[in-house]
């Protein structure tokens, strides 16, 4: 009557690991009694790896190729559960940003409107170098300004833990005390 348990598929591996493990079995073979550190190891294995010919190399990129083949087949017919995120209490309040965030939203809007072909990355990117280049002194507004944001949220945190608290001491009374809120009858 027990279920049968799927076993996730085994996720597929890249050209340099199957490189790494014909390769490890191999020296194996040839030295079975020395033994190297997996730093030593893999600094060999990378060496050979450089060193090994583009025809060579093209080997593992097969067995690479058909190793995700075999995984995307795989996964295709698995039905076992998937991993699934905690959801957030819409309740809950939210983090504030950090003082390089709202420097970002700041510099947003005239970072797109001087440069309206930037993706959001090169926005991001240059947004970071902006504020590398900023002085200590200008970021400290930032600075203070996530600060208090982040007060807030620890005060807002506090009261929604607080009323969490209560209401599960509530549910837990009436779980206890089934008649709590009715009127007894008396004969």
């Amino acid at each position: 009557m027990a279920k049968d348990i799927q076993l996730r598929p085994k996720v597929n591996v890249s050209s340099y690991i199957h490189f790494l493990l014909n390769y490890r079995n191999k020296f194996k073979e040839q030295q079975p009694h020395t033994f190297f550190g997996f730093k030593e190891f893999s600094r060999k294995c990378s060496e050979k790896w450089r060193s090994i010919s583009k025809h060579e190399k093209s080997k593992y990129e097969a067995l690479a190729k058909l190793d995700k083949a075999r995984y995307q087949e795989e996964m295709l017919h698995y039905v076992g559960s998937k991993r699934r995120r905690r959801k957030r209490d819409p309740h809950a309040p939210r983090r504030p940003p950090s003082s390089f965030l709202l420097f970002c939203q700041d510099h947003y809007a005239e970072l797109k409107r001087e440069n309206p072909a930037w993706s959001v990355v090169q926005v991001a990117k240059a947004s970071g170098k902006m504020w590398s280049a900023k002085p200590d002194a200008e970021k400290q507004l930032y600075e203070q300004r996530a600060a208090l944001l982040r007060a807030k949220y620890h005060e807002e945190l506090q009261v929604y833990r607080a009323q969490r608290r209560a209401g599960k001491k509530g549910v837990q009374e009436s779980a206890k005390n089934p008649c709590r809120g009715q009127q007894v009858q008396r004969s």
